[in-house]
């Protein structure tokens, strides 16, 4: 049963027999329904001014050394339809938009299991001047542009003894347009 949460945007999928799975509304950047999962990097107000988020990076596995590299994802235009996410149980994880139009990010908490629970998922559509940075062990959809392909910066923790990348499947999730 989906969260009672307004945030969440969930409709059921019959109504639009064309969607599959739980409809899922993207809502436009709201730092607060994000919180739970991580922040949007913004860039400061004023010239000279610097916004600094390298404390989101302070926790991660001793092993591990930081990693930064630029992606490049093809196009995914609306309705998208996803079927699995990611997390990286020991460290943050951020992207910052290069060449990026509009593009996608859905979270979603765990259930007790420590399963994607995604009745309870929110969507975002992000414009291209914000970035994310997704808090460890937060169940996240990979990168996803909208309007054109586009390129990330991706910062993150990696090697160590622990594997940090984890994938699953969940029912599917229709991502549409807010009306």
């Amino acid at each position: 049963m989906p969260d009672s949460d307004p945030r969440h945007h969930l409709t059921a999928s019959h109504q639009d027999p064309s969607l599959v799975g739980i409809q899922l509304r993207l809502m436009p950047p709201d730092p607060e329904a994000f919180a739970p999962y991580g922040r949007f990097v913004t860039p400061p107000d004023r010239p000279g001014e610097r916004a600094f988020y390298s404390d989101a990076f302070a926790e991660h596995p001793d092993d591990t050394s930081a990693v930064v590299h630029v992606n490049f994802v093809r196009q995914t235009p609306l309705p998208i339809t996803a079927s699995q996410v990611e997390r990286h149980p020991y460290a943050a994880q951020c992207f910052l938009p290069l060449d990026v139009e509009r593009y996608v990010v859905v979270v979603m908490p765990s259930n007790d299991n420590g399963d994607p629970d995604p009745s309870r998922a929110c969507a975002f559509d992000m414009p291209g001047s914000i970035g994310v940075i997704y808090a460890p062990n937060v169940w996240h959809l990979g990168a996803s542009v909208m309007e054109r392909d586009g390129h990330f910066a991706v910062m993150m923790w990696r090697g160590g003894a622990q594997a940090d990348d984890e994938f699953r499947h969940i029912p599917p999730i229709t991502l549409i347009d807010a009306p």
